[in-house]
């Protein structure tokens, strides 16, 4: 008897693990597009993409019916960045104070934040739901760019607890700051930044060309250039994601050739259609005179000292 009871429990546990690796690994109830998102309000900007994806920008979504959605589906939410010592004194501080007041307000949120070195963080008070993780670079490593080691950290740490600690994850370069809330209304499988500068231009987007690298997009091909200072989605879509774009980037130095992770990037949304687009809103350089279309900017690019 006794040791049926012990199995019993054995099984108890893990379908309590299996079930919230569940929960964990897309199976959060999404509020239908409908009951959130008016692309009608904005008739002066795309709001939905050729594949029906919604593009947000000011006015075009409710955030009081995501919150009443989301209320009860005790969501967390992870956001990572990547600090390297040169510039963590510089931005890292404004970012993750912004962050802790405007990312998803009033959601349970883990920070995670990648040092290449220990550098102390600034003494910021978590709010109420809010706590974080440092995640160090091993000094065995060596690759040939911050962005490469940035990634290979990302990809270990969501393999092995991030995947599992969060519903939503959101990778932010540490230049960013926010100047208004980051809310529910970005939350999606897997969403994309429009890239500030590329989107209202008419020119030749500048995919890689060449047709020997992991990143070619062939000329006449692609549909939106992306930024890379901002990518999110489920855990396990970003964790597709981040995995991907490593292998060709290592694939290609292999090889001899070299080239940014933000090609990659458009590489893969080319072939991985993003389920959201973030407007030139979030992320916005304030080096560059404001376009009417932008009604306000809720992050924006950090100035270099």
């Amino acid at each position: 008897m006794k040791f049926k009871r012990i199995l019993f429990l054995i099984s108890f546990i893990v379908t309590l693990l299996m079930a919230k690796l569940y929960f964990r690994n897309g199976q959060v109830k999404e509020l239908q597009l409908s009951a959130w998102f008016h692309p009608r309000k904005r008739p002066d900007v795309l709001t939905v993409t050729d594949w029906l994806a919604p593009v947000l920008w000011e006015g075009t979504f409710s955030r009081q019916a995501l919150r009443r959605h989301y209320r009860d589906q005790n969501l967390t939410m992870g956001l990572a960045t990547c600090v390297s010592t040169r510039t963590a004194s510089d931005h890292m501080e404004r970012f993750l104070r912004s962050a802790a007041v405007h990312f998803m307000p009033g959601q349970r949120v883990i920070f995670y934040i990648i040092l290449d070195s220990y550098v102390e963080p600034p003494d910021i008070e978590p709010r109420p739901l809010q706590s974080f993780q440092i995640l160090m670079m091993d000094e065995e490593w060596w690759l040939p760019s911050l962005k490469l080691m940035c990634l290979k950290v990302l990809e270990e740490h969501l393999v092995s607890h991030i995947r599992e600690e969060v519903d939503f994850f959101f990778s932010m370069d540490s230049s960013l700051f926010f100047q208004g809330d980051f809310g529910l209304e970005t939350l999606g499988t897997l969403v994309a930044q429009l890239h500030i500068w590329w989107y209202f231009q008419n020119q030749i987007l500048p995919y890689e060309r060449r047709s020997s690298s992991e990143a070619y997009i062939p000329l006449g091909q692609g549909d939106f250039y992306y930024g890379d200072t901002i990518l999110g989605g489920t855990p396990w879509q970003v964790l597709d994601l981040v995995e991907w774009c490593l292998k060709g980037m290592v694939q290609d130095l292999q090889n001899g050739l070299n080239s940014t992770f933000e090609k990659y990037l458009n590489k893969y949304f080319f072939l991985h259609k993003p389920t959201k687009l973030l407007s030139p809103e979030y992320g916005w350089d304030l080096r560059f005179n404001l376009p009417p279309q932008v009604r306000y900017i809720k992050v924006a690019q950090q100035q270099e000292v």
